[in-house]
């Protein structure tokens, strides 16, 4: 009698490959794991972002608490990925001439985890560049203090960083 349940291979050969349900099953699994895991690096990138947003808030904190007390003019330049922040060495002054060591003894103060991070900074809506915050607590576009205004610090995928010029209270 012939056998009808035996598979049309040559003896000794093993069958390889997988079974359509395996296939299918491994299908509906990378699916679930992409659905979930997709938008969590999004909100991952989006943690490291925030991280930056926080370092400049700080640094910018840090730069009005060391004007106010050492009466002395604090510069902040600030990158897409990088803050530095300088003093001047009198009182009064019009430029910052030595650099402020950061956490880690360099002159950047803090630096981005996203090194495609984007940062704008704009005073009264202009663009600008550094920032000068003056002994009296005030922040201005010039480093003689004649023109206080607000400033906004944009970065990438966070919320703006607002800095008022006439109390240089960072928000």
């Amino acid at each position: 009698m012939p056998r009808l349940l035996a598979s049309p291979r040559a003896p000794g050969v093993s069958q390889r490959g997988f079974t359509m349900n395996e296939l299918v099953m491994v299908l509906v699994i990378g699916g679930i794991l992409a659905a979930y895991v997709v938008p969590r690096l999004g909100t991952f990138m989006g943690v490291r972002d925030g991280a930056w947003r926080d370092s400049l808030a700080s640094s910018m904190r840090m730069a009005q608490k060391f004007a106010v007390g050492h009466r002395r003019l604090v510069c902040a330049n600030i990158t897409n990925t990088t803050v530095s922040l300088r003093i001047a060495t009198a009182n009064p002054a019009t430029t910052c001439d030595t650099d402020l060591p950061g956490p880690d003894g360099s002159s950047v103060f803090a630096r981005a985890g996203n090194n495609n991070a984007t940062t704008v900074v704009s005073a009264g809506g202009a663009p600008a560049s550094g920032l000068f915050f003056q002994p009296d607590g005030r922040v201005t576009t010039d480093g003689a203090g004649t023109n206080a205004v607000d400033w906004t610090i944009t970065s990438t995928a966070a919320a703006p960083i607002a800095i008022f010029g006439e109390t240089g209270h960072v928000d």
